[in-house]
Order: C-alpha cells, then structure tokens, then sequence
C-alpha cells in the first residue's frame, strides 16, 4: 500500500479544517468584541471574554442603533435590496426562458453577446451611467440604484436561468403544447415551479451583491444620509468613530445578520441551482 492511499483523505481533511479556521477565527473574534466593553476591548485579548469574570454588554448594538442614523440605514438597504433582486430575476426569467425554448432572428448572437457583458467590469460604466442619470435628473434616487443593479446583474442572471431552463426535458413542452398550454401557461406553470434551486441560487448572488454593495450606492445616492444604505453609513463610520472598534464591529454584523438569514434559508437550494444544466443526461 502506498503512502497516499495510507493517508487517504486526510490531507484534504486538514486543509478543509484550516481554510475554514482562517475565515471563522477572525469572524467569531469580531463578534466577540462587538460584545465587550470599550475599556476591554482596548485592553486584552477577545479570547478573554470567555473566562471569568464575564463581562458582555449590548450597549454597543444599542448606541449603533440609535445613533448615526444606523436604524435609517438599515431601512434604506432594504428599500434597495428587495426591488434590486425582485427586478433583475423577473425580467431575466422571461428572457432565459426566450433564449432557452423560443426561436426567433440572432438569438444566438444575442446571447453571445449577453454573455460577453458578464466580463465588462462595471466601473468602466459607471461615468456614463451617471451623466445619463443626471439629465435625466435619476441622481440621488433610489430608482437609479435599482436601474443600475439591474443592468449590471442581468447578463449573469440570464445566463444561469437558460442554462437551467435549457436542460429542463422537452417532452414536458411537448406534452404542454398537446396540452393546449400557451408560451405564458407553459412558463408559469411548468418552468417556475422546476426552476425553484436556479431562481434560489440567483436570489441569494443577487441579494448579497445589492446589500453589501458600497460603490454603486455611493456613485449613484451620493452618499446623502437620507438615502444612504448600511454600506456607506458603516463606511463613513470607519472614519468617525476612529478607535471605538467595538461599535464598528456591532455595525458589521447588524448588517451581515440578514444576508445570513437569506443564505441559511436559501442554501439547501444553493447547490443544486448552481450545478443545473451543467449535466445534461
């Protein structure tokens, strides 16, 4: 026997075990401190809190919340987030469905060339989008914000609905036509309820790219507080707070607390959204 096959999966085993160590250390420390004392906080190490004496407080969520306009924020990213993901996935699941199971001139060529967008980084857009905006007086609203994401979310979005929509079987549209089923009929009553893990995957990319965005948001809202998502308020918190790194920490995980929840409610269709269409058989 040789060595390999002696070790067999272990070295992937401690690899998997280091990687994840890497990313959750630092992550529970942030929690941590978010609950600690600012006196603490400055004077010993996070892994101190959990020997005694016990010292965790939600003063620094309580300040976070009811100062600098954090609860505000808070409802501007949501006010963002929900049109900017509903959108995209509506107007991408009509147009997969099109390039996947209808016919009509260059749709090949469309859709070369939708995918060749996916790779245009969006910052080559950004001065022209926002000319555009500014004469058409968009700038400041959220109505920009959700155009933009929009735009820049659609290529991929297309891309993996067709993908799925396109290994759906054939009989199924064929025995919907016998049917009497109509292009509408046959799209919401057998495409939407089969492409449930691909429209569950797009929702949770979607979602977290829109909530954790700062560029577009900044370019686009202008950073104004009025309408300034939980990105660009924790940014500018960076600078204002200086060493009160427990109530930055508090701010960071109010805001991942609901792309968390999105993901843990969404992921056991994560994997299968992902891998669809890219087995065909």
């Amino acid at each position: 026997m040789t060595f390999a096959r002696r070790l067999g999966p272990l070295p992937v085993h401690v690899t998997i075990i280091a990687l994840v160590l890497i990313w959750t250390i630092p992550t529970i420390a942030t929690l941590v401190n978010s609950f600690r004392p600012p006196a603490l906080v400055g004077s010993t190490g996070w892994w101190t809190a959990f020997f005694p004496p016990y010292a965790f407080t939600l003063e620094n969520y309580e300040r976070v919340l009811t100062t600098n306009n954090m609860a505000t924020s808070f409802l501007n990213s949501l006010t963002i987030t929900i049109p900017a993901t509903v959108i995209p996935i509506v107007v991408a699941a009509f147009s997969a469905y099109a390039f996947a199971w209808m016919t009509f001139p260059l749709r090949n060529t469309l859709f070369l060339l939708l995918v060749g967008l996916i790779v245009v980084p969006l910052q080559v857009t950004l001065v022209p989008v926002l000319q555009a905006y500014q004469n058409l007086g968009l700038t400041g609203t959220f109505l920009a914000v959700w155009l933009a994401h929009t735009g820049y979310g659609l290529p991929f979005a297309i891309y993996l609905l067709r993908n799925f929509f396109g290994a759906l079987p054939k009989d199924l549209f064929e025995a919907a036509a016998i049917d009497g089923a109509g292009t509408l009929a046959t799209f919401f009553r057998i495409v939407m309820p089969l492409s449930v893990p691909a429209l569950a995957s797009l929702t949770i990319f979607q979602f977290l790219w829109v909530w954790n965005d700062l560029l577009v948001a900044l370019i686009f809202l202008g950073g104004t507080p009025a309408v300034a998502p939980m990105t660009v308020t924790i940014s500018n918190l960076v600078n204002s707070l200086g060493q009160d790194w427990q109530r930055l920490t508090a701010a960071a995980f109010i805001s991942i607390a609901l792309p968390l929840a999105v993901f843990l409610g969404l992921q056991r269709y994560f994997v299968r959204g992902i891998l669809a269409g890219s087995v065909k058989g």
